[in-house]
């Protein structure tokens, strides 16, 4: 028999409820999708082409759970739709090495994270006391730190790793930070430094710097080039200025491009190359004249 239709009500309820991560909705969800077979398979590859790259992700999710999922075809897809949303990003490229991962689980830790620091901030509070406050709960509390003891190992640069296991690198670790962070409404940005990465604050008159990889240490713009004369690395101002989520994400590539050639590791080194290629490919053709 036939499976039946989505009528316009379901369709509107099944998207609203897609990004619940409840284990009794989760289940709920399933045995609906999986008993309108190629309708739910319809629906849910055009949520995962719509522009909220979250309930995108979901979607995904639900796909792979039904096995319909390509999760490096929705990586793909995703650097060519030139819609960069740091989480998303962060989430697809996991999903790459690892299709099982739990999108929901990993929103909800740092939704906890972020709970937690509410907790402790007083208002009114200046972002640098904010970023204090977030330190303390991602460094100490939480635990995370710099892998500095296996910095090659893959598994440093991927979002759900680096939430498991407690340690990055740090640009992952830095992503992190970001992402608590927006969600605690601070304008905090990206800083891809020479050899290094950090989070910058833009919003108090003159810029400071978070060192995520060293327990979130803040800096002054010169204590930032110090840092990375010591490291042997020689920066400009401008290396200073926010980056944007797609060098963010292709730096991340990049990094596993050299640390699966360390681990001998060729396919998935040629796999991280390819994106790396998207990225510029893609940029290169839509980059304004």
């Amino acid at each position: 028999m036939e499976a039946k239709k989505f009528t316009p009500t379901q369709r509107k309820a099944l998207t609203e409820l897609l990004d619940d991560v409840s284990p009794a909705v989760r289940q709920a969800l399933l045995a609906e999708f999986a008993a309108h077979g190629r309708e739910s398979v319809d629906l849910l590859r055009e949520l995962a082409r719509q522009p909220n790259r979250v309930l995108a992700l979901h979607a995904a999710w639900y796909l792979h759970e039904l096995n319909f999922s390509d999760p490096v075809g929705e990586f793909r897809r995703f650097i060519r739709s030139l819609n960069y949303e740091l989480e998303s990003g962060a989430l697809l490229l996991s999903r790459t090495v690892n299709p099982d991962l739990d999108v929901g689980a990993c929103c909800v830790q740092l939704d906890t994270m972020a709970a937690r620091c509410r907790e402790l901030i007083t208002e009114p509070a200046t972002t640098r006391e904010k970023c204090r406050v977030l330190n303390r709960v991602l460094f100490h509390e939480c635990g995370l730190h710099g892998n500095a003891d296996d910095y090659t190992d893959p598994r440093n640069s991927f979002l759900d790793q680096v939430l498991a296991r407690r340690k990055g690198l740090p640009i992952s670790l830095s992503i992190v930070y970001l992402l608590v962070a927006e969600r605690l409404g601070l304008q905090l940005e990206a800083v891809a430094l020479p050899g290094h990465f950090m989070v910058g604050c833009y919003d108090e008159g003159v810029p400071f710097f978070i060192d995520p990889f060293n327990a979130g240490v803040l800096l002054t713009a010169g204590e930032v080039f110090i840092l990375l004369r010591q490291n042997g690395s020689h920066a400009a101002l401008s290396d200073l200025a926010p980056t944007p989520v797609r060098e963010v994400l292709c730096r991340c590539c990049r990094n596993l491009v050299l640390h699966y050639t360390a681990a001998n590791e060729p396919g998935h080194a040629t796999l991280f190359a390819d994106f790396v290629a998207e990225f510029e490919s893609t940029h290169s053709r839509h980059a304004q004249p």
